[in-house]
């Protein structure tokens, strides 16, 4: 989620969204890598029975608490708010080459838990827990995997939630006894599971940053998973709403640095041709499509390629197969904010090597904006030379305290201007005409959330009269009326679980031409 964007699916949990897999999960995310036999906790203060933080790194709304607990005497307590989700995170030596398990118990709604580090990306999250829940993920670190960072965490605009008993469990570093944390034994602010600072951004820009020209072209691309949450046919989709711009997602990593669709290892980029015949069938028509890179689940190639020459190139192969002018950058989750000097030198190094290249990044909401995460990856793009040509906004998945739908994404979208301006050094009207606007089609990932054709026709206007630069939206797999025989999750996949006729939020996309 992450702003959250976790968009429904097996790729979204949250989504994203763009996002990203929707409510499809809550399923256990499993990285492979040689099984060995688990030998030592390796977490301190796993249970918070020392009546305090010591062992972790935590959020100022993070406190140990005597109830309710799962298991002892304490157990942690975090309350989301504003852009802070509450995350509690602990760094663990570990030992390359291993399998480590991580569980815990959590107990409320849009609860996290996970492990990152160099080349590990696991997780595993809950929508709603009314009474303590076991999350647990398994994960393998690789060759050069020396630490790992677990996190707990909750979700923005959500009430207060709970973590106990948690645990990961694996062979010790060098193989002694068990590590000793690095995590500080005083509690520091965090709000990202990658982030360790939230980047100082001043009136103007931190460095000079050369403003691509306006891109007038792809104005309504519509996000669709090809190979997944039971698409329409593409020419089914053509004729019916008259859309003919996709965004195309995921690729992520099926292994070794290997780009396939939802990372599976039998949908290779390099063997397809399903997804390949969409394409030719959407220029076809006059339209043209982008290939989204990541989503909320799976592993994206920029945590597993290693460096900016071999994430390039793998990003290279799929541009060549689908000869390709557009790619989007939607780093959720574990690869948010992560590995970012290896990311955009392997996107300096394709802008070099593609001239005609539009790259668009796209980044989860919080209710002011963009989250420090996201300030983050712009900073760093900026200061290593690398263009975005559009920052994509996943205008969702934030939680609506109060007022309408339409007022809350429009604030947020205005509050981004206001930061692009900042980073940049833009007015507002130059930020607007590079800010993509996404929105999702009925039940979201939150349901203080929901977004009917009325809110889109309205965010259209918005849209119009402000000359953004795109209006978007997660996605057309969801653009029909959920089966009532047939039970659905609240943010299915497939529907968008309102009354609608088939295509109604896509039409209404496609009016909008800047």
């Amino acid at each position: 989620m992450v702003g959250r964007s976790s968009r429904t699916g097996t790729q979204r949990v949250l989504v994203a969204a763009c996002c990203g897999a929707l409510l499809a999960a809550g399923g256990l995310l499993v990285v492979g890598g040689n099984a060995q036999a688990s030998t030592a906790q390796l977490l301190v203060n796993p249970g918070f029975e020392s009546g305090s933080l010591s062992g972790w790194s935590c959020s100022t709304a993070d406190k140990v608490v005597t109830s309710p607990v799962a298991a002892g005497s304490y157990s942690l307590s975090g309350t989301p708010a504003g852009s802070d989700f509450a995350q509690c995170a602990q760094t663990v030596a570990v030992a390359p080459n291993s399998t480590y398990t991580l569980s815990g118990q959590v107990e409320g709604s849009y609860v996290y838990l996970g492990a990152t580090g160099t080349g590990v990306t696991a997780s595993n999250w809950t929508p709603s827990a009314a009474s303590w829940q076991t999350l647990s993920t398994t994960f393998s670190t690789g060759a050069t995997t020396t630490s790992v960072q677990v996190y707990v965490h909750g979700w923005y605009g959500q009430a207060a939630f709970g973590a106990d008993e948690l645990s990961l469990s694996g062979p010790p570093a060098g193989g002694g006894s068990t590590p000793t944390p690095t995590a500080s034994s005083s509690p520091t602010a965090s709000s990202s599971p990658t982030v360790s600072a939230s980047p100082t951004v001043s009136a103007s820009p931190t460095s000079t940053a050369s403003t691509p020209p306006a891109d007038t072209g792809f104005r309504h691309p519509v996000y669709m998973m090809p190979l997944d949450n039971s698409p329409q046919s593409i020419s089914d989709v053509i004729a019916n709403s008259g859309e003919n711009e996709f965004l195309f997602a995921f690729v992520l990593d099926s292994g070794g640095c290997t780009p396939a669709w939802d990372g599976a290892g039998t949908s290779s980029v390099a063997a397809d041709t399903a997804v390949l015949a969409d394409v030719n069938a959407a220029r076809a028509a006059g339209g043209d499509v982008a290939v989204s890179f990541g989503g909320y689940n799976g592993t994206e190639l920029g945590s597993t390629c290693g460096s900016s020459s071999a994430l390039a190139s793998a990003y290279q192969q799929v541009i060549d197969k689908y000869r390709l002018t557009r790619i989007d950058l939607d780093w959720e989750n574990g690869s948010l904010d992560a590995n970012m000097a290896v990311r955009w030198g392997a996107i300096k190094q394709l802008e070099a090597a593609n001239p005609n290249l539009k790259v668009s990044l796209t980044i989860p909401m919080t209710t002011i904006g963009l989250p420090d995460t996201g300030r983050d990856e712009i900073q760093q793009a900026i200061n290593d030379g690398a263009r975005i040509d559009r920052v994509n906004i996943m205008d969702f998945d934030f939680g609506l305290s109060g007022g309408t739908e339409t007022a809350a994404a429009e604030t947020v979208a205005t509050d981004v201007v206001a930061q692009l301006e900042k980073l940049y050094g833009w007015d507002a009207a130059t930020a607007w005409a590079h800010l993509s606007v996404q929105l999702m089609n009925g039940h979201t990932d939150q349901p203080s959330e929901l977004f009917t054709q009325s809110t889109f026709t309205d965010l259209l206007g918005f849209v119009k009269t402000n000359h953004a630069a795109a209006f978007s939206y997660w996605d057309v797999n969801r653009d029909r009326a959920c089966d009532p025989s047939v039970v659905h999750n609240w943010a299915d996949g497939a529907c968008s679980s309102v009354t609608q006729n088939p295509y109604d939020f896509t039409k209404i996309l496609t009016q909008f031409n800047g």
